[in-house]
């Protein structure tokens, strides 16, 4: 049994396809073979060394990711987060002096980084469940909680439904990379996370972000421009029509160092 998944586990990280695009940011594109009802079943990932790159929170302020990126000099952005109609986060949003909303609810993951000293990772996606929030929680100047969809014993922790939708996620992998995932297929949350698990992408743990038309992923290098866009929502927007950026309020945005 041994040898069999050494197996597997070797042809799957073969199978993993990186594209550089500058040193320290590379795009996969992972190919699903459990179809989706629309578009082509496949899944972008951006690779980040968070040695190089900086993360920034951007609050308050309607606009799509591309036009974030391009007007600070961004060489990434995608959904900070789900948000109410007054476009606070759902829950707790806080960016060095400037809290978006200072209520923490019951979802279990927050992202965090802009570190204060070296004595944590530079990001991270915290666990409240299994790590000490009241430790950490003064050890960064930004946050970001959402929904946790792979806990930090690898487990999914998203409950079984039948809606599905594209989607925009935020993970780590176990060599500390942040990884920003897109997929405009749409999927139930629960096969989708299975679907990452069993990836060869060394997912540590991972957060949801945005889903359906909002789910925005915009990449711009020297090498190319990347856009990524959702449609399909359960309920909401079911079908895959939708090919522009929306508006939204909060984005997380990647920038050299």
């Amino acid at each position: 049994m041994m040898i069999c998944l050494f197996a597997v586990a070797t042809q799957a990280q073969a199978q993993t396809k990186w594209k550089y695009l500058q040193n320290g940011l590379e795009i996969s594109e992972y190919k699903v073979s459990q179809k989706s009802i629309y578009d082509n079943s496949t899944i972008t990932i951006l690779k980040i060394d968070p040695e190089k790159y900086s993360f920034l929170l951007f609050n308050e302020q309607m606009k799509t990711v591309e036009q974030t990126a391009k007007e600070n000099n961004l060489v990434a952005t995608i959904n900070a987060g789900m948000f109410q109609r007054n476009y606070k986060n759902m829950g707790y949003m806080k960016n060095y002096e400037n809290y978006n909303n200072p209520m923490r609810n019951k979802d279990k993951a927050i992202l965090a980084f802009n570190r204060k000293d070296d004595s944590v990772p530079r990001v991270q996606i915290i666990d409240t469940e299994h790590q000490d929030w009241n430790e950490l929680k003064t050890k960064y100047h930004s946050y970001a909680q959402s929904i946790r969809m792979i806990d930090l014993k690898q487990k999914n922790v998203w409950s079984l439904q039948d809606k599905m939708w594209s989607v925009a996620c935020i993970a780590m992998d176990r060599k500390g990379n942040v990884l920003l995932i897109h997929c405009r297929s749409p999927y139930k949350m629960h096969d989708f996370i299975n679907i990452m698990l069993q990836s060869p992408y060394n997912i540590r743990n991972m957060m949801y972000l945005e889903g359906g038309p909002e789910a925005s992923l915009y990449i711009e290098t020297d090498i190319a421009i990347q856009r990524r866009v959702g449609s399909y929502e359960t309920s909401f927007r079911e079908d895959n029509a939708n090919n522009s950026y929306w508006y939204i309020p909060n984005t997380i945005g990647i920038r050299k160092r």
